[in-house]
């Protein structure tokens, strides 16, 4: 999964956020009914052999509803005439099949209320598009929220990127001893600095600065890499002295009274909502031969000849001065910062977040990525 996001994020073009981790149970599921050429694409994009594929979505989609902050979702909807097959929804996890009525309003209005419901309200509308050749609508939902164990505060951000200077924007501060928590990595495409923001539930944020002019795909790319343990990070306590890496300056201080080393960090608040057809990236996501509507391609899910006529998400973000929360659904339409005594010394590192930057929202233990993005607009200050 964490594959399917770094190819995502290269195939990424301004700011925006996404979730792998909501598109690749649908994907399992897809192949595992799939024939032909459809299943052996499907099984290259989920890098797993279509075989093993709904048992390791329905055994992902259990363990991430038991990791607290996080809830997913899958939902089926077929029409009242579409005969499936039985070891097909067999793999599928219990209570997730509806009807869809052929009266549109109101198979929209269910679709976008299982949206609502299954996001906390982040999402209020199902990203399909309903139609008369619509046989069977497969979808996910996927919402994190998660409280920083150290808070920010806010602050007028000073910046010298003018898109951002143009306007007062809303920075983050905060102060603090775990020099830890900020390191810098050299990888292919360049040197990444790495911050980690950790949530009172294992859910974190990793926000990534690369260097300047370094593409955003390569930098969140090089995120998970990092994840990986692909690229060597040198943590924040043995970073040298000066320009250490991407917004990050360690410097030696003198102050009035013995002094612990600090990391003090300057970012931006920033919420974000982007929506995606995954058609568009047909090759990334193996949809490449289900796309074609002129014949079926799934003979695993039913005797009917299906394929995709549709796929898309809908994926927000937000990051504030106490926490974050981000939320993905996704479906698949099938159819037809005096002088005193100063004695003594301390380091100081300054992380600065103050031009475009990446992120990845993850799981701690796992280091499974649950939704990933590149920040362009930073929310507004107001005084």
């Amino acid at each position: 999964m964490n594959g399917l996001t770094a190819r995502w994020a290269g195939a990424a073009q301004g700011g925006t956020v996404f979730s792998a981790a909501a598109v690749w149970p649908l994907l399992a599921h897809l192949a595992d009914g799939a024939g032909g050429p459809a299943r052996a694409e499907l099984t290259e994009a989920l890098g797993l052999p279509a075989g093993q594929a709904a048992d390791a979505a329905r055994d992902l989609l259990a363990a991430m509803g038991a990791v607290r902050g996080l809830d997913t979702a899958l939902g089926l909807w077929t029409k009242r005439t579409l005969e499936l097959r039985e070891q097909w929804t067999a793999g599928l996890p219990a209570g997730t099949h509806g009807v869809l009525t052929g009266d549109f309003p109101a198979d929209h209005r269910a679709l976008d209320a299982w949206a609502a419901q299954r996001t906390g309200g982040l999402i209020d509308r199902m990203p399909v598009l309903l139609a008369e050749d619509t046989e069977m609508v497969l979808a996910s939902a996927l919402a994190l929220r998660t409280r920083w164990l150290s808070p920010f505060e806010e602050c007028p951000l000073e910046t010298a990127y003018e898109p951002w200077a143009a306007e007062p924007r809303l920075g983050l501060r905060r102060s603090s001893v775990l020099l830890d928590r900020i390191g810098v990595a050299r990888t292919p495409g360049g040197h990444v600095t790495e911050l980690k923001v950790l949530g009172d539930n294992a859910l974190d944020v990793h926000l990534l600065l690369g260097e300047e002019g370094m593409a955003p795909g390569r930098v969140v790319e090089a995120g998970v890499g990092i994840l990986a343990g692909r690229y060597p990070v040198v943590p924040g306590p043995r970073l040298p002295l000066g320009h250490a890496g991407p917004g990050v300056l360690v410097e030696r201080e003198r102050c009035e009274r013995p002094e612990p080393p600090s990391l003090d960090v300057t970012t931006v608040a920033y919420a974000m909502e982007a929506s995606h057809d995954l058609l568009e990236l047909h090759r990334l996501f193996g949809l490449t031969t289900a796309r074609d509507t002129t014949r079926g391609h799934f003979p695993g899910i039913s005797a009917f000849p299906l394929a995709v006529g549709s796929a898309r998400q809908t994926c927000v973000a937000r990051f504030g001065a106490r926490g974050f929360e981000a939320a993905a659904v996704t479906a698949f339409g099938m159819g037809g910062g005096g002088m005193p005594d100063l004695r003594h010394v301390t380091t100081r590192i300054s992380a600065v977040f103050d031009r475009p930057f990446g992120f990845l929202a993850l799981h701690r233990h796992t280091r499974l990525v649950l939704a990933a993005g590149w920040v362009t607009d930073p929310l507004p200050w107001e005084e």
